[in-house]
């Protein structure tokens, strides 16, 4: 059978652009480019998955259709198209072109009709299947025999709806009364009417009893009641509603099946504009160009002679030099002699680029395969380093003097990672650091910051990748020991090398864009902080956890048996469309369920929330999801991480991952672990000191509240908390119009949503909706806070017009986030932009204050001979494997450093606890 796929365009774009709307994917020219790489990702799906021989992607017209013309109101409603989706159509038809795939548009006439038309004209074809890929349920009127929906699912993957399907789901007996359907329930996305009052269930129900709306409307007379008078008062919305459901199939278009058949790519079109919108993974997926590392050169060369540029061989098809066009001299050192000679030559310079090749990515279990320098651009050197200990350790030592020189300054590409490995061979890397890759998170905190992807921006440079060497991942990749050192050389030289170039351009946009500061003062002197705290690891009680999850899984199966009773049928769980089938199918708890797009019932934790007082069921399903997670993701998990040469956990942290500038950490992520709740807490409770050691945590009191305090200078807030009042329960005092001491505790709480909500944008319905109270009350409580508090709201209405003005935002540390959305016309995309705005400077500021603190802790520590051990940050917490004869001591340099780490406004406030575990001591 020949397949042809038709694409709804402008859906589809829309739905890749919000799927990345809170982490845009912006390239280094300043172009959002989700709604692009998500189309074409969905593009390329179908292509390399399906196997079309046909395809064809419709777009809407400019201007009017027939149905605005008929029904002004139609789709009126919508907001404006945003200004980023509106920059990336014509790129996206410019890649279609590229492809060599039809684009199909006829004015007065949506891409629904345009597929509707192509699908009902061609699918008389002989051997032929027509596929039509839309999220949008008004498509299931034109499903056939051999006209099926491609649907994307909620969550990733595609389903097939051929003529059962769609019956099945809307229940209805054949696909042509998804028309009538529409008509009785009227369509809020498209503005149309319907009949007011009538829902898909009592719609679904009209349909079967009469056959189709037509009938319906010539028998009112059977209808009863209320029903009787929805109906006949709105006889002409369900006409106009049926004329706008209805997707025509005549659209006058000269498209024949031949001119859709699916052709070779134009390859170098598609090459230039990949690698103009910086696309280097769908570049090297679309079309399979994977550059091979040259050859080495025959011959050896003096110590800094160049290869001339005639020597090397010339790249073809790529505007992007590379090693084998750009004159270089990279060498393998694998003599002693030559060893010496290097590292005489590196001791009379002041900058040393340095990198590591080694068996793993984690510098916990990795070990050295090659040592590579560079101290002037386009020339590098590489050392390799054999398998046997003793002898690693001899080559290492020659340069151990270079790496621990206090005056040199070292320059790397997640220098952090070098810094660990080095330190398994007994090598202190000393001196002055410069990382290029936190350089650029600090330029353009959004964007990638990996060495491949700043060469192509910075350089005009495409590297050899890693895995030309050693192959993709899998279980098939090599380890770099496997190989040859004349097979790693000139790859290895290439990163000092390219790291080093970097580093020139980095440094200028530094000083550009003010940041010099946060780098040199914050960032830099924070990573051999980080790099401290993840060698050492964390202490884990593992018959804690055991019997955890014993209790945990006993628990989870009672409640399993519990919610089968309820539901009166055993089912998945685990699985959101089956729980939504019991809920709101089977026992209806509520009248309306929430659906996604593709029409399954929401059954999100949000959602769930909502619905607890509706039936029993619910909070048993959340309960056991809440489990089931718990036992997954941490308890049954995190015994498995323990490293079994150290017998510690090792997470790493995370410098360059968040917008804000809070740290991350990962594998495991320890940031993530709950802290509300008795079963959050019992995870805490197997994080345990040193042997003999007891367990330190301090962790700052409302800081972003403090530092809104200060950045808004409201005079309300910097009173209370200069008088060490409880700003939650002083908010309370003031909406409720009470003594503070007369407070109760639920008011206090809900006081404290609001304070920190707020700071976040919180709207009236999203705090009615997390307080589970009336909007009313949620609109007092923002009101009260706004009375309290006047000069927050000019602080948040002065931090959207700076950003307005600026295009980004700022902490007191220089740092910044790029909003560019918040001129948008768009009211969703504008609105996330405007939180952000508010919350940038307050989030970000918080965290440099507590990095500020780990940097003064650290040096103090080292400087007065503290044994004990920082071991852990999570948010604006820190933790401490403490030895009990310097509890005191270590108690005052943490609490005097946290809280004299910034001079606010208004105190900073740190709590601190010890105890066995970290539950205790928090």
């Amino acid at each position: 059978m020949n397949k042809l796929f038709l694409l709804d365009a402008y859906a589809l774009i829309y739905r890749s652009y919000y799927a990345f709307i809170k982490n845009p994917r912006i390239n280094s020219k300043g172009l959002n480019t989700s709604a692009i790489i998500g189309f074409v990702n969905t593009l390329q799906e179908v292509l390399e998955k399906e196997k079309p021989t046909h395809i064809g992607v419709a777009f809407d017209p400019h201007g009017p259709t027939f149905r605005s013309e008929a029904y002004p109101a139609y789709k009126a409603q919508r907001e404006a198209t945003p200004e980023d989706i509106r920059r990336a159509i014509p790129i996206i038809k410019e890649l279609l072109e590229a492809y060599r795939i039809s684009v199909i548009q006829v004015d007065g006439f949506e891409a629904d009709d345009v597929i509707g038309t192509l699908a009902t004209k061609l699918s008389d074809e002989k051997d032929l299947e027509v596929f039509m890929l839309t999220p949008d349920k008004d498509y299931g009127q034109l499903v056939s025999d051999n006209v099926k929906i491609f649907r994307p699912r909620h969550g990733g993957g595609y389903e097939t709806m051929g003529p059962a399907e769609v019956c099945e789901k809307y229940g209805i007996e054949k696909t042509a009364q998804v028309i009538d359907l529409l008509a009785l329930m009227g369509d809020s996305a498209d503005n149309f009417p319907g009949c007011p009052g009538v829902g898909e269930k009592t719609a679904v129900k009209l349909i079967n009893e009469f056959g189709s709306v037509e009938q319906l409307l010539q028998r009112t007379s059977e209808l009863k009641g209320a029903l009787k008078t929805k109906v006949e008062s709105h006889i002409d919305d369900i006409k106009l509603s049926y004329y706008l459901a209805t997707i025509k199939t005549d659209v006058p278009t000269d498209i024949t099946l031949d001119s859709l058949k699916l052709q070779n790519p134009d390859e170098e079109k598609l090459d230039k504009i990949f690698t103009e919108l910086e696309f280097k993974s769908l570049k090297d997926r679309v079309l399979k160009k994977v550059e091979k590392k040259p050859k080495p050169a025959n011959g050896e060369l003096s110590l800094f002679d160049f290869f001339s540029a005639e020597s090397q061989t010339e790249e073809k098809n790529t505007s992007f030099e590379s090693v084998k066009t750009v004159a270089h001299n990279y060498q393998l050192i694998d003599t002693e002699e030559k060893m010496l000679e290097i590292f005489s030559i590196f001791k009379t310079k002041n900058i040393l680029c340095l990198d590591t090749e080694t068996t793993s990515t984690s510098p916990i279990d990795a070990e050295l395969v090659g040592l590579s320098f560079s101290v002037t651009p386009h020339e590098a050197f590489y050392v390799p380093i054999p398998a046997n200990r003793e002898e690693a350790l001899r080559i290492v030592n020659i340069f151990k003097p270079l790496y621990e020189d206090p005056e040199i300054l070292k320059v790397g590409q997640n220098i952090k990672y070098d810094l660990e490995v080095l330190r398994n061979y007994n090598i202190h890397l000393s001196g002055p650091m410069w990382d290029t890759m936190i350089a650029h998170y600090l330029i353009q905190p959004e964007l990638h910051h990996n060495m491949d992807y700043m060469a192509e921006v910075y350089l005009n440079y495409q590297t050899v990748h890693i895995d030309e060497l050693i192959g993709p991942k899998g279980k098939n990749q090599r380890s770099m020991r496997d190989l040859q050192p004349s097979e790693v050389y000139e790859y290895a030289c290439e990163d000092a090398d390219i790291t080093l170039q970097l580093k020139e351009k980095l440094e200028p946009e530094l000083k550009r864009l003010e940041c010099e500061r946060l780098f040199y003062d914050i960032e830099m002197p924070l990573m051999p902080v980080l790099a401290e705290m993840e060698m050492n690891g964390v202490c884990l009680d593992t018959a804690s956890l055991n019997e955890t999850s014993k209790a945990f899984t006993d628990r989870m199966n009672e409640i399993e048996r519990r919610i089968y009773e309820l539901a009166g049928q055993s089912f998945n769980i685990a699985s959101p469309k089956q729980v939504g089938e019991i809920l709101f199918d089977k026992l209806k708890i509520v009248e309306k369920a929430k659906k996604t797009k593709t029409g399954q019932y929401v059954t999100s934790e949000e959602v769930l929330m909502q619905l607890k007082n509706k039936h029993e069921i619910v909070a048993d399903i959340l309960e056991h999801r809440g489990l089931k997670k718990l036992i997954g993701t941490y308890i049954d998990a995190l015994p498995k991480l323990i490293n079994p040469r150290t017998g510690h956990i090792h997470t790493s942290f995370n410098q360059t991952i968040t917008a804000t500038g809070r740290l991350s950490s990962s594998d495991p992520n320890l940031q993530n672990i709950p802290i509300r709740g008795e079963d959050g807490k019992e995870i805490r409770k197997a994080f345990v000191p040193e042997p003999g050691c007891l367990f330190f945590s301090a962790d700052y009191s409302q800081i972003e509240l403090r530092v809104m305090a200060h950045l808004s200078q409201d005079e309300n807030m910097v009173r209370v908390f200069r008088e060490g009042k409880d700003l939650h329960a002083a908010t309370a005092a003031n909406i409720y119009k009470k003594p503070i001491e007369d407070v109760t505790r639920d008011e206090r709480t809900k006081s404290k949503r609001a304070n920190f909500g707020i700071i976040y944008g919180i709207t009236v319905f999203g705090l009615a909706e997390r307080l589970d109270i009336s909007r009313d009350e949620a609109k007092q409580l923002i009101d009260g806070y706004f009375e309290t508090f006047p000069q927050v709201h000019d602080y948040m209405e002065r931090s959207k017009q700076m950003v307005r003005e600026k295009g980004y935002a700022t902490t007191l540390f220089g740092r910044r986030r790029y909003l560019p959305d918040i001129n948008s016309q768009n009211a969703t995309v504008r609105g996330f932009a405007e939180r952000n705005a508010i919350n940038a400077p307050i989030q970000g500021t918080a965290a440099d204050i507590i990095k500020v603190a780990m940097i003064h802790i650290f040096e103090r520590f080292k400087k007065e001979g503290i044994r004990s051990k920082m071991i852990l940050q999570v948010h604006d917490e820190l933790n401490f494997s403490v030895y009990p004869e310097e509890k005191e001591q270590v108690e005052r340099i943490v609490m005097e450093e946290m809280q004299a780490a910034f001079p606010l406004s208004v105190p900073l406030i740190a709590d601190s606890g010890f105890g066995q575990n970290w539950l205790e001591a928090h």
